[in-house]
């Protein structure tokens, strides 16, 4: 039975970019070797890391002074590497807080500075997110996570700001256009809508960099990656070549400003069911609803156990909620079809049915 993947990461990824993928861990452009036995300054991988980055570049639409690398560590680690680049020892930092992965970044932050809290959804359980987001004085730039996979909530309007502006983009970059130019720098962890785990993307103006005036460690340093054409250690070749691949794909598929047109009807989709069964209920307000992770519950917890027979014999998987929210999180990430949706839809309808 074909399964309709929901799973909020690591993410659904289109089957051509899986076939292809496949093969190359056993024989890569007809080399003999495997992609993951070669080196990695091989001619033909150092040609999958620059078409990756170039894909990247090309995609979002990058002004000619901005850089992309392809390291490890994943967003996790991006958090400190953030703050080593952009946040000098002592200074201040402003945050916003709208869940779990933002309040790590928070933390993070702490170990180098003042991270300064200006704006949070805590209090109402991160149902939303903020408006009117305005950065604390002195503050050396403005962070944020533009999308929260957890309690479903994503950025509709990006804060405006004086200072840099630093973004944490890794479960909705690729599936909506954005003007790169308005942050000094863009992360995110492939798993959620970009490729399999392992490597993290890192976008940003190369000419904001070195100026924290930090005693940064090698690894966190973005010059010392970006001096090296992001090889200043063995990357993590398999994950940088999926992502490449699945960079074509897009592309191939008309682009960001396609994808997102599709994003926005699984989404529509989606949420209409949510409003209209009375049997489901969403956890995120209306206007902040995600249209990567729709996060709902049903009204009576007791036919639990029957939808749950419904959408699993429907083929449906990973579509139980985070422990911390409950419910139910359909992740809708670039790959997943309209028709999965419309699968998860009709097993909704058909619970409403048989409990008429």
């Amino acid at each position: 039975m074909k399964k309709h993947n929901f799973s909020a990461g690591p993410c659904i990824l289109p089957q051509s970019v899986m076939e292809e993928a496949s093969q190359a861990v056993v024989n890569f452009n007809d080399s003999g070797l495997s992609l993951i036995e070669m080196s990695h300054r091989s001619k033909d991988f150092v040609a999958v890391m620059e078409e990756a980055r170039s894909l990247v570049k090309e995609l979002m639409n990058l002004p000619s002074n901005y850089e992309v690398l392809f390291l490890q560590g994943g967003a996790s680690l991006g958090f400190l590497t953030a703050a080593y680049n952009y946040l000098p020892q002592g200074g201040t930092a402003s945050y916003a807080d709208t869940g779990t992965w933002a309040n790590k970044a928070i933390k993070e932050a702490k170990h180098l500075g003042n991270a300064t809290v200006v704006a949070s959804s805590k209090n109402a359980n991160y149902t939303s997110i903020p408006t009117g987001i305005q950065a604390a004085p002195g503050s050396s730039y403005l962070h944020f996570t533009s999308n929260n996979t957890i309690f479903g909530t994503q950025y509709k309007e990006f804060p405006k700001v004086d200072c840099d502006l630093i973004c944490d983009m890794s479960s909705d970059i690729f599936s909506r256009e954005v003007n790169a130019a308005d942050f000094s720098m863009i992360y995110a962890g492939a798993q959620k809508n970009m490729g399999p785990a392992g490597t993290v993307v890192y976008i940003f103006d190369k000419d904001k960099l070195g100026k924290a005036g930090n005693s940064i460690p090698s690894y966190l340093d973005l010059q010392v990656h970006l001096a090296k054409d992001s090889m200043f250690n063995t990357p993590p070749v398999f994950p940088v070549y999926v992502s490449m691949l699945n960079l074509r794909w897009l592309k191939a598929n008309g682009g960001v400003a396609a994808i997102e047109k599709v994003n926005q009807a699984k989404a529509d989709l989606i949420y209409s069911e949510i409003d209209s069964n009375p049997l489901f209920t969403g956890h995120a307000e209306v206007n902040s609803r995600s249209n990567m992770n729709a996060t709902f519950r049903l009204t009576d917890e007791s036919l639990a156990a029957d939808f749950d027979k419904l959408w699993n014999e429907a083929g449906i998987n990973g579509l139980k909620g985070h422990r911390s929210v409950g419910g139910y999180r359909a992740s809708m990430y670039n790959a997943l079809p309209l028709e999965s949706v419309q699968v998860l839809t009709e097993t909704m309808k058909e619970l409403a049915r048989v409990k008429a």
